[in-house]
């Protein structure tokens, strides 16, 4: 038996009761008289570990019930029902019933279905005959009384679970990825060669599962995006996007624009073949972010400063 810290519980025994029954008592087979302290009572009843929690029902003959109220951890054993008559003893070297006195742990799972996402009520311990409470973000869901939800799941609310009387010790709520925030490792301008990361996370449960994507391009499937020496080429309109078994949600776009110092610069000649006295052009490229300005010299001299080469 499986019961809730706080809880009652009621186990039961039938025994033969038509011999002279000099004594009857339910008691815990590890605090026996080979292991108590002789202080210690065997009976239940009188035992300083229940005072006041311990009730003997016996409501019909040949049946006596062990009442256990105000639950402990420490209630978690073996239970057992003995009496004694003139000739003989009966109970003690029979099994018992087995306690487990546990906190709720209530967990809603997700299964996703091909009708959409389905929860089941989940516990590591589930007493008998309780129905099940659900709730819609802090809302409780009247008419929803099994394990397994049979409403429509919106997701865009909660939902949590518990079993009915333990309505204060709910499931953690289920719900889907609310919008991705990202994190940055750099301010300001981003150089050719630093190393950058972007570090996606989002509030989700179940957890959620990150993608990332370049100009709609999907690259990597971490919550971490990692250039360890970012090059021009990574430059791009980059998201993540956030996604768990009740829906997904997309980050806003981070911009990158690696910026980067002139090269492959060159020098082209109009016409190539310069008669004296025609005009000719000279012009200077290079491959730049931002722009390069340009500077000609002729020897040591500055001759022309602009944008343009």
């Amino acid at each position: 038996i499986c019961v809730f810290k706080g809880s009652s519980v009621n186990i039961s025994c039938t025994y033969n009761s038509y011999y002279e029954v000099t004594s009857k008592f339910w008691f815990r087979p590890e605090r026996g008289p080979q292991w108590k302290n002789p202080s210690q009572s065997e009976d239940l009843r009188t035992d300083s570990q229940y005072t006041g929690r311990v009730q003997v029902l016996e409501t019909e003959r040949g049946r006596s019930t062990l009442r256990i109220t105000d639950l402990r951890e420490t209630d978690s054993a073996q239970y057992q029902f003995t009496f004694t008559t003139r000739s003989f003893e009966w109970g003690s070297s029979l099994p018992g019933t087995t306690l487990t006195v546990t906190d709720p742990d209530f967990q809603v799972q997700v299964i996703w279905t091909s009708v959409g996402p389905k929860l089941v009520c989940h516990s590591s311990c589930l007493p008998p005959g309780r129905s099940f409470v659900w709730f819609r973000n802090e809302n409780k869901i009247h008419g929803e009384t099994s394990p397994s939800y049979s409403g429509y799941v919106d997701t865009s609310h909660s939902y949590s679970c518990a079993v009915e009387g333990h309505e204060a010790s709910r499931s953690p709520p289920v719900y889907a990825p609310k919008v991705p925030y990202v994190l940055k490792n750099y301010q300001g301008d981003i150089m050719k060669d630093s190393p950058v990361s972007l570090t996606c996370s989002s509030d989700a449960n179940p957890a959620s599962e990150y993608s990332w994507y370049k100009n709609e391009i999907l690259i990597n499937k971490e919550p971490q995006l990692v250039f360890s020496s970012i090059q021009s080429s990574d430059s791009g309109e980059y998201y993540c996007v956030a996604e768990n078994d009740l829906g997904r949600s997309t980050s806003e776009y981070i911009s990158i624009n690696v910026k980067y110092g002139p090269k492959n610069s060159n020098i082209s000649v109009s016409p190539s073949e310069i008669v004296e006295g025609s005009s000719v052009t000279l012009t200077c490229s290079s491959d730049a972010n931002p722009a390069a300005k340009y500077t000609w010299y002729k020897g040591n001299q500055t001759i022309h400063h602009g944008p343009e080469g």
